[in-house]
C-alpha cells in the first residue's frame, strides 16, 4: 500500500500535514508493506529535508500512490482520478460552496474518506485538530482581552513555536479579579481548559461563580446541562438534551451577568437553543466585554458572531444596539476573537498531535481488513456514487437542496 502525502493548494495556505517526518517514520516500522512518498511543499511546516532526512522519498508526482493524505479540500483541477483521497471536504453538512467538489469527486472515480466522519463503532472522532483549536483560542482571547481593556499586549500565536511558548507568555500576563466562562467538556474546551490551568487559574464550581466574589481571576467550565434546561421545569441532563433538545431553552444569561470573559467551546447540534441572543447582549446586566468563540457558528448560538475572523486580522467588535460590526476599541463594544481556522497557528503541535491518532486508528485498517468498521465508516464515495451512509447527500450533489 503507498500513501501519498499531497502538498496544501487551498488558499489560505495551510501549512498542517496529516504525518509529520516522525510518525512516518513510526508507519512503516510497523507496517513493512507500506510505503510513503512525500510531495515536495514550500509551505508546510516540515521542511522536505525533515522528511529527506527520516529517508522517506521526496516527489514531485503523486500517480503512482494508492492513498492520497492532504488537511483541507483539494481544488477541483488537482484532482486525480481513481484514487483514494483523505481530506476535511466540507461538504457533509451539504455546504454550498463545495458542491463542484464533491460532484468532481464522483465524476472521477474518486474514493473520499472525510477525516470529520473518522469514528469508533460508538460514532466517537478518532482523528481531529480540536484541542490546539482549543489552546490556540483561549490564547488569543486572553490576548483580545488585554488590547481590548488596554491592560497588556502580547505576541500572535502564530509567531510562537508550540503551545510551551504560548503558555510561557500567558504566565507573563497580570489579569484583574475577573470571572472566565468556559463552555464544552470536548476536546476543544478541554484544550482551552489546559491553557488555563497552565496560567495556574483557580476553577471554581457553577455555585460559587454565580454568586461568590473573588480576590483573583477565576474560571469556570460548564457543559449543555449547566446553560440549558427544560421548558417544563423537569429536572434535564446532558444525555436528554442531545437526544431532545428542542424541550429545553437556553440557561446562559445568569451567567453573562457576571462573566467577563467568555470562551465558546462547546459543540453545537441542530436544533439546540442559542446561548444568547442579540436581545440579551442588548440587556444592561449582560456583562461580558470579550469572546473568544473558538466554535465559531456564524449567525448561531454565541449571537455576537457576526462572521469568522482571520488568523491576519483575529478581532473585530460587536455593536449591541445596532448589531454590527464595529472597532473593537470603542466604549460598548464586545471584542470577538472568531477565527475559523486556529490549529494552523500552531502546525508542529497540531501535525504531530493529528498524525499520532491517524497513525493509531487509520493506518492499521489498510492492513487489517479494516477489522473495525474504521474505513467503512468514513467512505463517502464509492465506484463513482455515494455510499449508503452518505445517500442523503444525493440531492446536494444533484442540486435540489
Amino acid at each position: 500500500m503507498k500513501f501519498g502525502i499531497i502538498r496544501e493548494r487551498k488558499n489560505p495556505p495551510d501549512r498542517r500535514v496529516v504525518l509529520s517526518p516522525e510518525a512516518c517514520q513510526n508507519i512503516l516500522s510497523h507496517f513493512p508493506k507500506a510505503e510513503i512518498l512525500v510531495e515536495s511543499s514550500p509551505i508546510r511546516v516540515f521542511s522536505d529535508r525533515e522528511y529527506v532526512d527520516k529517508d522517506l522519498q521526496v516527489v514531485t508526482n503523486m500517480d503512482d500512490c494508492d492513498v492520497l493524505l492532504g488537511v483541507k479540500e483539494v481544488p477541483v483541477d488537482e484532482l486525480i482520478p481513481n484514487k483514494k483521497y483523505f481530506f476535511f471536504s466540507h461538504t457533509i453538512k451539504k455546504q454550498p460552496y463545495n458542491r463542484n467538489l464533491l460532484r468532481a469527486i464522483l465524476e472521477k472515480n474518486i474514493e473520499l474518506y472525510d477525516h470529520e466522519v473518522i469514528t469508533n463503532p460508538k460514532g466517537q472522532r478518532l482523528v481531529a485538530f480540536g484541542r490546539y483549536a482549543g489552546i490556540v483560542g483561549a490564547y488569543n482571547g486572553f490576548r483580545a482581552y488585554g488590547l481590548k481593556h488596554g491592560l497588556f499586549q502580547m505576541p500572535k500565536a502564530e509567531t510562537l513555536k508550540d503551545q510551551q511558548a504560548l503558555i510561557a507568555e500567558l504566565k507573563k500576563i497580570k489579569l484583574p479579579h475577573i470571572k472566565i466562562l468556559l463552555t464544552g467538556r470536548g476536546r476543544v474546551g478541554n484544550g482551552a481548559k489546559e491553557m488555563l490551568d497552565a496560567m495556574g487559574l483557580k476553577k471554581v464550581g457553577v455555585d460559587d461563580y454565580l454568586k461568590k466574589a473573588f480576590q483573583e481571576p477565576v474560571y469556570c467550565q460548564i457543559d449543555a446541562s449547566e446553560y440549558n434546561k427544560r421548558k417544563d421545569g423537569v429536572r434535564g441532563n446532558k444525555a436528554d438534551f442531545f437526544k431532545n433538545p428542542q424541550e429545553y431553552k437556553s440557561n446562559f444569561f445568569r451567567f453573562a451577568e457576571v462573566t467577563d470573559f467568555y470562551i465558546a467551546g462547546h459543540f453545537y447540534g441542530d436544533g439546540a437553543p442559542y446561548l444568547y441572543t442579540r436581545e440579551d447582549v442588548k440587556h444592561p446586566d449582560f456583562n461580558i466585554s470579550v469572546v473568544a468563540d473558538i466554535s465559531c457558528d456564524i449567525d448561531g448560538p454565541v449571537a455576537t458572531t457576526l462572521r469568522a475572523s482571520t488568523i491576519a486580522d483575529p478581532i473585530y467588535g460587536y455593536d449591541p444596539m445596532t448589531e454590527t460590526e464595529t472597532d473593537f476599541m470603542r466604549k460598548g463594544a464586545i471584542a470577538v476573537m472568531a477565527v475559523d481556522n486556529l490549529p494552523c497557528e500552531l502546525p508542529r503541535d497540531a501535525s504531530n498531535g493529528f498524525g499520532e491518532a491517524f497513525s493509531k486508528y487509520v493506518v492499521p485498517a489498510f492492513f487489517d481488513n479494516d477489522v473495525d468498521g474504521i474505513l467503512e465508516r468514513a467512505r463517502m464515495t464509492q465506484n463513482g456514487k455515494l455510499t449508503e451512509r452518505f445517500a442523503y447527500l444525493q440531492a446536494y450533489v444533484d442540486g435540489r437542496e
